[in-house]
């Protein structure tokens, strides 16, 4: 006979990955109980809450990827949900502009990827398009995606937590918690927090800056270590946020995860600019000056760490130049925007990114989710997780609800 248990599913982790995946597992599997457990004292405290607030289209992501999967179908059914619960959101639309002619390689190549992909709407316009749609923008050549847009992620990370607890009164949501371990036994695991223990069948793991951790307490072996990179923005002036129709992004290097130094639009009508990418030495490290010895020499005592350093020495130089230098971020932005001044942008937000290294200094890419004992791990899940996330959560259902036998429960 099984012991009596807390949760029949303990979901670690209250980002918006984490709550998508409670959400969909309990709508469902309506008698199934699920406890959500967060370290902090509130829901979507660190990506989720940090992040640039875009509703990415798939433009960028491989054909075929689950990346491009999800995040169109999490696209649609994001925007639903906000217009359903009346959350905060626009679509304004993207601009991909090629400042150099020497950029268009990429840009088609781009385009190419967007078309592979299914985006909607999507169009190649010249310079004068360029100047009709962002009339202080200036470039070469660009790819127009209309379907791009803007929203609180915060918000809709809180009103999925309503929901979760919503849908069943042995729904809970679990603030203040830091899990500090897992204890395996035969038919359940106690997950060990700061506060107390819960027991509970299965495991969701979806700790996001953690996720290796957290694996690493269930002994699950894996080739990959979390890499923490801070992204620095600015904001806009109010007279300069005018001048910021769409989105406005550079044509990105698509060897890399990171899009460039673009223009994002807020839905309280600010606008931002940025981010710069680099090395965090701290996890949870917002602040250029932030350290953390445990979680450097986690990064910096993995080999991979090391062999991705050498593989983009110059660009993360120049990342790094950037995030000290007002004049040289300047020099970035005036490529799309000339008559900016350094008046205009003063220091915004920031946030970290986590990103999946393996041993030999590759970028995992894809989203990356797998099986061990009576857990599920989703050990990564950067850009575009946010606008995905209700299809991550549709597809962490459907594992778990064959992996785990859910409908037996």
């Amino acid at each position: 006979m099984s012991p009596q248990v807390d949760f029949d599913v303990v979901v670690i982790g209250g980002g918006i990955v984490g709550l998508a995946s409670a959400y969909k597992i309990s709508q469902n599997n309506p008698g199934v109980s699920i406890g959500v457990i967060e370290k902090e004292d509130r829901l979507a405290a660190h990506q989720t809450g940090h992040n640039s607030g875009v509703i990415h289209s798939g433009l960028y992501y491989k054909p075929g990827s689950t990346k491009a999967r999800t995040c169109r179908q999490g696209r649609e059914e994001l925007l639903v949900f906000a217009k359903k619960y009346k959350l905060p959101y626009e679509v304004c639309g993207k601009l991909i502009v090629a400042t150099k002619r020497k950029e268009q390689e990429n840009l088609d190549k781009i385009f190419q990827n967007g078309t592979d992909n299914g985006i909607e709407g999507i169009e190649r316009i010249d310079s004068e398009q360029i100047e009709q749609i962002e009339p202080f923008c200036r470039g070469v050549a660009g790819v127009r995606v209309p379907g791009a847009g803007i929203i609180d992620f915060q918000a809709v990370a809180e009103k999925l937590g309503e929901l979760i607890e919503g849908q069943s009164a042995d729904n809970k949501i679990l603030l203040s918690n830091e899990v500090v371990g897992l204890e395996r036994h035969d038919f359940f695991t106690n997950v060990i927090t700061t506060e107390r223990s819960f027991k509970t069948r299965y495991i969701v793991n979806c700790a996001g800056l953690y996720s290796d951790k957290v694996a690493k307490m269930d002994n699950v072996a894996t080739d990959i270590r979390i890499v923490p990179f801070r992204g620095d923005y600015y904001k806009l002036s109010e007279e300069a946020a005018g001048k910021v129709k769409h989105l406005i992004y550079p044509v990105a290097d698509l060897d890399l995860p990171f899009l460039g130094v673009h223009f994002s639009r807020k839905v309280d009508g600010t606008v931002e600019c940025g981010p710069n990418a680099v090395f965090s030495f701290k996890r949870e490290g917002y602040r250029k000056t932030d350290f953390s010895f445990r979680d450097s020499w986690d990064s910096l005592s993995f080999p991979g760490t090391w062999k991705l350093f050498l593989k983009h020495s110059i660009y993360g130089l120049g990342e790094y130049s950037r995030a000290f230098s007002k004049k040289l971020l300047l020099i970035k932005l005036k490529r799309l925007i000339p008559s900016l001044e350094l008046d205009d942008i003063s220091r915004g937000s920031s946030g970290i990114r986590a990103q999946a290294v393996d041993s030999a200094g590759r970028l995992i890419d894809d989203f990356q989710i797998i099986k061990a004992g009576n857990a599920i791990h989703i050990l990564n899940a950067p850009s575009p997780a946010a606008t995905a996330s209700l299809a991550i959560g549709s597809y962490v259902n459907e594992v778990a609800s064959d992996y785990f036998d859910l409908k037996g429960l």
